[in-house]
Order: C-alpha cells, then structure tokens, then sequence
C-alpha cells in the first residue's frame, strides 16, 4: 500500500545536491557537472527566485550518454526478467519513501501545489509497480508441431538504447511513464527532462540507482533543440517516447521515423464533457471545477470545454461559484486549490486567449486576470476563469490553453453534444455526466476519442491498461504503459525449429517454397 509522509509544518524545502545551482548529468552511473557554456534558468513560478541552472549538454557529454547505455546494453540485455522486476519492485519502495522529496522539488520547479505533486508522484508509482510484474506481458507465443517435427515460437527481445523527451508539466510521472518500463523490458534509456523541471528526474535517477540499476542503463542529458535533435537522428537510438505539444511532437515523429526509430508521442489536447440534466448536479460540478482548474490546467487530460445539454444549461451560475471558492495560492500552502502556471510567458498566453475569447463575443462569466497572492506578488497566478457562450470558431476554443480557462457551450441534445465534441481534431481524452446507461452507452460508442469517462472528469487508465489518446492528440507506433507500452519497447523474434530423428538416409535438395502445413 503506498503512503504518503504527511508533513503538518509549513514546508521548508531542502536543498538537494543534485541541483543546487546547476543541474547535473548522469551518465554512465556518475553524477557530473555539464562543461556547458549556455545554461536554461529555472524560476520558481510563485517567487521568481532562481533555482537551478540547466546546462546545455555539450555534443561531447551527449554521446557519453549514448555510449554508455549502448556499452550497458551489452549485459543488460542478458538480465533475467525476475531480476529485473526485483529492481523494479526496490524502485517502487524507494520512490514511495522519497515522495516527499521529489514533491517537493515539483512545487519549487513547476508551482504544482503540494497535495497535487504528491500525486504526480504516485501515478508514476503505479507505472513502476506494474514495470515490477511485467513478465506475464512479455511472453511470445507458441505452437507445436505445426508440420511433423516442426515446432514455432516467438520471444519478446529489448530493442536496445532508447530515449524519452518529457515535459514540465509532470515531472515525475511522464518520466515514471517511460524508463521504468523500458529498462524493464531490457533496455537501456536516455532521458531528456524538461529543462524547466529537472529536479524530479534527478532524484529519480538517484533512487533508480540505490535501486540497482547499473551503471549506464539509465542516463539523464539536459538541453534544448539541438538536444532532440541528436535523440531523433542518433543511430544508436532505436526508440523515442514523447509527451508535448504538436509542435515539437509532430516534429519529432516525423524525423525519428524518418532516422529508423520507433517513436511514440502524446500531444496537445482539448478535452469535452458532456453534462446531461439528469446528471448528479452536486458531484458533476465538483467533478467539472477539480478537472478543469486543478494544477492550473496544465495537464494534457484536464478538461477545457464543458458543454451542458437542455436543462443543464441552468446549473452554469452554479458552477461559476463554486469555481470562485478556488483560489491560487503558492504551491507549499497545503490548502491551496491550484498554483501558479510555468512561467511568465506562460501566464500572458493563457491572458491573451481569455481577451481573444471575450474580443469573439464569449461571455466572461468569471475573470480569473488580475489576481495577487499574499506575499507572492511576482507569482504566476491565474484564478478559474470561465467564458460562456463559446463556439466552435473562436481561438480560446481552436487552441490548447493549458491554463485554468474553462469553456462553456450549451447545446439541445445529447447527439449535439457528440457532435460538437467530434468536430474537434483533438482525440485524448472526453467524458459524459449522466445517470442513463442508456445515454452513456451511446456516448461512449458514438464518440471519437481515445479515452472516455463515465461519470470520470479525468479517465486515465490505470497502467494494467494503456493511455490511449488518438487522432491529432497522439503519433506513433503503440501507447504509453500497460501491454501496448511493453509492446513499443520490444521486438518480436520468431523461431521455427525442426528437431526428428536421424533417417539414416540422405535427403534430396528441396528448392522450391517449404510446405510446411503439407505434412
């Protein structure tokens, strides 16, 4: 069972050696100062004080990495699965002891409020226990005596160094979503954390080593551009794991596939619920406020557009209030609702989209702009924000806002609804609030998304399943965790054996197609 370490004081956050004025590498089983001459500096969102310092990893501590995990890969591969599910299983048990450690790095770097990074911690948790049992996923299969003495089987063999590229918005989880399962499955891993949030992954790959994960299995590089573009055109690399925009993502497919590399990415979002008048009026609209506004709505799978169907339509002023009972706050206050976005490029954006929406004819039926926390003043704070009367045509609903901006459409029926949620390219994630099996069925069937809630704001599978986004919200050649991501991480060999006794007579030259089913 895992438990978090609860902490009654405010919190008073340690420094950690990894990252206490400029971020490391780890490479080869070493933690080690960049010879970096260009540098990214990460601002804590709530005070602007500088944290960290995340070098640009030079050309020559880039192929480090990569040689040190493609020289790992020569035993690892060789590794028993019992063994390594064993350090998966220490992995897990070390994170759980560290929570707090690593959330407290999230709240510095990327303002998350502590209750919410504890979770971010826990969700990749759930990933490395499943990583922790992975055998059964990674039996091939079999068939004997397909023709007389003929016997076929399949193994699922490691493909060798991969790579991930994770964002800042969860910098414990997508990490947790990605070399866990990769070195689980006899791989070594390359990891590229969001030069906005490298603490977490720091931390990760300390315990990944008390864990006993040798020494270049696991390899963590910090930079910018030219950094993706060394994962996406190395040769070594045989796979990349991407979480994003569609920017990056579509780019990083696009030359990873063209380098020969397997390359799965998650990208931007806009997530639709659908509330129906006989939805559970009180547990919808909490459901609505926590998956909209909760981590400042910057998660891939928050919900940005609300649209209410028939009768719905009058529990909106409702829904305002209650968003207003949920203020940002800096992220340490263990009461705060939501804290601070990214940065401050970040908090002009989402300001710009909220004008763009009203300037289009939107109704601004709650302003979140404008807000000052208490001995904050140069935080990055935006409150719930809710815009009214939004169609399909205007920019606060085309794009991603990645804020806590949610949109507010009404429509007559429940086919509108699925309509209206269609006609967006996006495909992640989208759910309905209603008390009809009836009407949730044919939701869940007619709508066009990869993940669907039933009364869930938020449906993110669990990881015996797969996170399953689609159409303009994923690319790639099979899904994060679960049996498609083990599928992603592997490679099927397929034997055919012949194994009959000696005839004791020569066999004649055979040149023609074997038919083997013939006998």
């Amino acid at each position: 069972m895992f438990v978090f370490r609860q902490v009654a004081r405010p919190l008073r956050f340690t420094s950690v050696r990894f990252f206490s004025s400029q971020s490391q590498l780890f490479i080869g089983g070493k933690f080690v100062d960049s010879k970096a001459t260009q540098f990214f500096d990460v601002y804590n969102p709530a005070t602007q004080e500088l944290e960290t310092r995340v070098p640009v990893a030079t050309q020559e501590e880039l192929d480090a990495a990569v040689d040190a995990a493609s020289s790992a890969f020569v035993e690892w591969r060789k590794s028993s699965v019992t063994q390594r599910q064993r350090i998966m299983r220490k992995l897990a048990d070390l994170i759980q002891q560290n929570t707090e450690e690593i959330a407290e790095s999230i709240v510095r770097e990327n303002g998350k409020t502590i209750v919410d990074a504890r979770g971010d911690v826990f969700r990749g948790y759930e990933v490395v226990e499943y990583a922790s049992r992975i055998s059964a996923d990674l039996m091939g299969e079999t068939v004997e005596n397909l023709s007389n003495h003929i016997d076929t089987y399949s193994y699922r063999q490691p493909l060798g160094v991969c790579a991930g590229i994770a964002p800042f918005n969860f910098p414990a989880m997508i990490p947790l979503w990605m070399f866990p399962m990769g070195i689980a499955c006899g791989n070594t891993y390359v990891l590229k954390p969001s030069e906005k949030t490298p603490g977490a992954s720091l931390i990760l790959a300390r315990l990944a080593q008390e864990a006993g994960v040798p020494d270049g299995v696991l390899n963590i590089v910090h930079g910018g551009v030219d950094c993706v573009n060394f994962i996406c055109k190395h040769p070594a690399i045989r796979a990349i794991s991407f979480v994003g925009s569609n920017q990056a993502g579509e780019y990083i497919h696009d030359v990873g596939s063209k380098h020969g590399k397997r390359v799965q990415a998650n990208l931007g979002a806009k997530n639709h619920a659908t509330i129906l008048p006989d939805a559970d009026k009180e547990s919808t609209l909490n459901a609505l406020c926590g998956a909209a506004f909760g981590a400042a709505g910057q998660r891939c799978m928050a919900l940005s557009s609300a649209i209410f169907v028939g009768e719905a339509k009058e529990w909106i002023p409702e829904l305002v209030e209650k968003a207003k009972s949920m203020a940002c706050d800096v992220g340490s206050n263990p009461n705060a609702a939501l804290g601070p976005l990214i940065s401050k490029d970040s908090k002009a954006r989402v300001e710009s989209l909220i004008q763009a929406g009203v300037d289009q004819g939107a109704s601004l039926l709650l302003d979140g702009r404008g807000v000052e926390v208490a001995g904050y003043p140069n935080g990055n704070f935006v409150n719930p924000t809710i815009l009214g009367d939004v169609d399909r045509s205007m920019d606060c609903y085309t794009n991603e806002i990645f804020g806590p901006v949610l949109c507010v459409s009404t429509v007559d029926t429940l086919d509108d609804a699925i309509e209206f949620t269609n006609s967006n390219p996006y495909g992640n994630g989208c759910a309905v609030f209603t008390q009809s099996g009836a009407n949730a069925r044919k939701y869940q069937f007619e709508i066009d998304c990869g993940q669907v809630g039933v009364n869930v704001p938020i449906p993110v599978p669990l990881p015996m399943f797969s996170f399953t986004g689609s159409r303009a919200s994923y690319r790639g050649a099979g899904h994060f965790y679960g049996k498609q991501g083990v599928n992603f991480f592997t490679q099927i060999k397929t034997i055919t054996s012949n194994w009959k006794e000696p005839e004791g007579t020569s066999q004649k030259i055979q040149s023609t197609m074997p038919l083997l089913g013939n006998k």
